[in-house]
């Protein structure tokens, strides 16, 4: 179970719309995990309701911190949605809660996913939240919730104590001691410190203060690991709550667990003055566990008969009761001020098998490597641990936390060339970040390289202007040592963009595109100068003789006034801009709702018109003319155009029978034209099919006519063309511009050359083109007025019945017939 609930809370932690977040926001969202409800059959109800003072009791931090710094963060991120629930009388009665990282877990990853707890271990990690940190309950009717064992620290780094302590419980043996991080870490910190702060996700020398307030709140005892050469061994940490608990707190680790002194020890090979009085086993004392005593070689930092001086504590506290003894060199005295005693003495009493004597070492000072901490653990132990690691309750595999962000972290810089450069000042606070942090910062960086390119930036110039804002940075927080969370310092202070005013290329007063100094900053500074001297002026003309103190008051006093004014007029200015971007989006709603209604009127009156039968043919369903009557009416429409361009082509258009004559024979020729493409194309395709589908065959057969009739329309056009550019005005029209273009200045002196020639025949060929045209047009403009002015008589119904006849019936048609 404890392996299943770590599992599930470094998913959640690892999350990423949570990791990002401060510990209040992080031990807020593990808190309403714990309390979501499990889903029951097919009802996937994941949400839990909780009032907001009552959370910030969980956190150990005011309604007021919740409201402004622990919900808006989750929401923000979208690691919690929240709804607020209300009576009947719009009264607030709860908040609901909806963790979407279990959600997700839910819905996408099923059962098999770390995040998807059953309704027994949900219960459990409530119960164990309870225990640890619970603000107690006194229900009616039932049985109190007693207080957690950090219910009564509040206030600032509440909620990182209290998530610490939670991780190291989940992190903890059934003995209580601490499942320490393995590598070299730094000797001030300490490997407990070092543990905690992967686990939280913070600085060492912050997870040391977390580790000294947790220690002076009772629920944690640090300790050194006992060696056989009595020399300060691996410093450890016991969670005091679990070994209670499971009833393996030895009295020692309770004493050593505070301030005090301790005894020095020697080795148990020290010669001359240092030989033991009894035998050299008696001092050889076991360490704390059974499977962590004398013969752990892991601990053995020195052999047996090592000739070295035992080293002397200044400030210790005794581990057990101090007896008088001769007072050898190598003993330590007590607080009383009394004679020194024999360093074994007390080491003939008999050792629990599973707590056992305290070892030596000072509980303050954490380990280094030359404190006894070992550089790396044996390759047993890494394979142990790597198979613990890698497999979580019921054997599943562990989810990706911690640990394999820190596996996957990466101690050079990205391999992108641009990013190298830009993140070159920080290069160290780099090598301190996860792999997850990594990938984020490598993001955001890009996100910033690919800003300054929107303004204006060269590309090759970017890297280099954000290598230069880290720079900057790090000189006003003080150097890469002043980092103490080196991933929010670079997503939050060193990476954005900071203008100093409203210009939107604006880096702390240096303008992006140029390197120069702000234009729009100079002239901000420039106005609150002017401003300072227009009051300085006022006050010496309204009130002489002030004294410099009482002047500078009075000065001050002003432009605090008119700071004020300024800012109420932006506020004005800000609700102005509000209310226009309000107005635009309600004409901007207002004319999609015009569209939309537009859009469906249009769609309706679509469909009408498809509904609506071919008024030639009858056809249903032909949007009021189908394929092939159309191809009819526009074939019949080219046949006359073509008709017209014949006659004014080569007709007498004072002559009737002229111009009907020119007419008519293009109709037939025309018609002449389809009949033998008809035929072509019968040869062409398959007969049977256009026998077993004659409507298919009848839109063919206009389809050839249309492209018969619009080919003969474009030949006769051409034909009238070449007609009409032969008669007299156009043949006087092309010399007149032959002679014209002859007589250009740079002609004069050889009139008669090719170049003169060639560019007065196109200038000729040009003239007598525009005019056949001309003439076309205003020939066709003659015949239509004729046309118009003398409509065609219909054809009368005798005419028209048989060719009606002739016509097949549709299905639609068909059927009314027959009803």
């Amino acid at each position: 179970m404890r392996l299943r609930l770590r599992d599930a809370v470094q998913a959640l932690l690892a999350d990423p719309s949570i990791a990002g977040l401060k510990d209040a926001p992080k031990l807020a969202a593990v808190v309403l995990y714990a309390k979501s409800r499990a889903p029951k059959g097919a009802k996937n109800d994941n949400q839990t309701s909780i009032w907001v003072a009552e959370l910030g009791r969980w956190l150990g931090v005011g309604e007021s911190t919740v409201h402004r710094n622990v919900l808006p963060p989750l929401r923000g991120s979208d690691a919690v949605h929240t709804q607020v629930v209300t009576d009947a009388k719009g009264h607030p009665t709860g908040l609901d809660c909806l963790v979407m990282p279990l959600w997700n877990a839910r819905h996408s990853g099923g059962a098999a996913h770390p995040l998807a707890l059953n309704k027994a271990e949900l219960a459990t990690l409530l119960r164990l939240l309870e225990a640890l940190f619970g603000h107690g309950w006194s229900p009616k009717d039932k049985e109190p919730t007693p207080p957690g064992l950090l219910a009564g620290r509040r206030g600032k780094g509440a909620a990182t104590d209290r998530l610490g302590l939670l991780l190291m419980v989940l992190n903890s043996r059934a003995s209580g001691w601490l499942q320490l991080c393995g590598g070299s870490v730094m000797a001030k910190e300490g490997r407990g410190a070092a543990t905690l702060a992967r686990l939280l996700g913070c600085s060492p020398s912050g997870a040391r203060k977390v580790l000294a307030r947790l220690t002076e709140a009772g629920v944690v005892a640090r300790q050194r690991k006992a060696t056989s050469t009595r020399m300060r061994g691996r410093g450890r940490v016991m969670l005091l709550p679990v070994a209670r608990a499971y009833g393996r707190t030895p009295a020692c680790v309770e004493a050593v667990s505070g301030f005090g002194s301790v005894f020095s020890q020697r080795p148990d090979g020290a010669v001359g003055d240092h030989a033991p009085a009894g035998a050299a086993g008696a001092l050889g004392t076991s360490g704390i566990g059974g499977a962590e005593g004398v013969g752990d070689a892991m601990d053995q930092e020195r052999p047996d008969g090592a000739e070295l001086h035992a080293g002397h504590a200044s400030v210790v506290t005794p581990v057990v009761p101090p007896q008088l003894s001769c007072g050898f060199s190598g003993e330590g005295r007590g607080g009383e001020g009394r004679r020194p005693e024999r360093v074994c003495a007390g080491e003939d009493q008999p050792v629990d098998g599973v707590t056992g004597a305290a070892g030596s070492g000072s509980p303050v000072a954490e380990g280094g490597p030359l404190c006894g901490e070992k550089p790396k653990e044996s390759p047993v132990d890494e394979r142990v641990g790597q198979r613990a690691a890698g497999v979580g309750a019921g054997g599943r595999p562990k989810a990706g936390g911690w640990e394999k962000a820190q596996q996957q972290r990466r101690v050079a810089l990205p391999a992108d060339l641009r990013l190298r450069v830009a993140l070159g000042p920080v290069s160290w606070l780099w090598e301190r970040l996860s792999g997850w942090q990594q990938d984020q910062v490598e993001a955001a960086t890009k996100a910033e390289l690919a800003q300054m390119a929107g303004l204006g930036v060269a590309p090759e110039g970017a890297p280099r202007l954000l290598a230069d804002r880290l720079t900057d940075r790090l000189a006003e927080t003080g150097g890469e040592a002043m980092v103490d969370k080196p991933f929010p310092w670079l997503i939050r202070r060193g990476l954005p963009q900071r203008p100093a005013c409203s210009h939107r290329k604006c880096d702390d007063g240096v303008r992006l595109d140029t390197g120069e100094d702000c234009e729009s900053c100079g002239n901000v500074i420039h106005l609150r100068r002017a401003w300072r001297v227009r009051i300085g002026a006022d006050i010496d003309r309204e009130l002489p003789g002030l004294a410099d103190g009482e002047r500078r008051r009075v000065l001050e006093e002003r432009l605090r006034e008119r700071t004020a004014l300024e800012a109420e007029d932006l506020a004005r200015r800000q609700e102005q801009a509000r209310a226009e971007r309000a107005r635009c989006e309600v004409a901007r709603a207002a004319a999609a709702e015009q569209a939309e209604r537009e859009r469906q009127a249009a769609a309706a009156a679509e469909a009408a018109l498809q509904a609506l039968a071919c008024e030639d043919c009858g056809r249903g369903r032909a949007a009021g003319l189908c394929e092939a009557c159309d191809h009819r009416r526009q074939t019949e429409a080219l046949i006359g155009e073509a008709g017209l361009l014949a006659a004014a082509g080569s007709a007498d258009l004072s002559v009737r029978a002229s111009v009907a004559a020119a007419v008519a024979g293009a109709r037939t020729a025309i018609e002449d034209s389809t009949a033998a493409a008809w035929q072509e194309f019968l040869q062409i395709t398959d007969g049977a099919a256009s026998e077993a589908d004659p409507q298919a065959a009848a839109d063919a057969y206009a389809f050839t006519a249309f492209q018969v009739a619009q080919q003969a329309v474009g030949e006769y056009q051409d034909d009238a063309l070449v007609v009409l550019g032969r008669a007299q005005e156009a043949e006087a029209e092309a010399r007149r511009a032959y002679r014209s273009e002859q007589g250009r200045p740079w002609f004069q002196h050889n009139p008669a050359g090719a170049d003169a020639v060639a560019a007065a025949t196109k200038a000729a060929d040009t003239a007598r083109g525009r005019v056949a045209e001309y003439l076309l047009a205003a020939r066709l403009e003659q015949l239509r007025e004729r046309t118009a002015a003398r409509p065609e008589r219909p054809a009368s119904w005798t005419e028209r019945l048989p060719g009606l006849a002739a016509r097949p019936l549709d299905g639609d048609a068909t059927g009314a017939v027959i009803a």
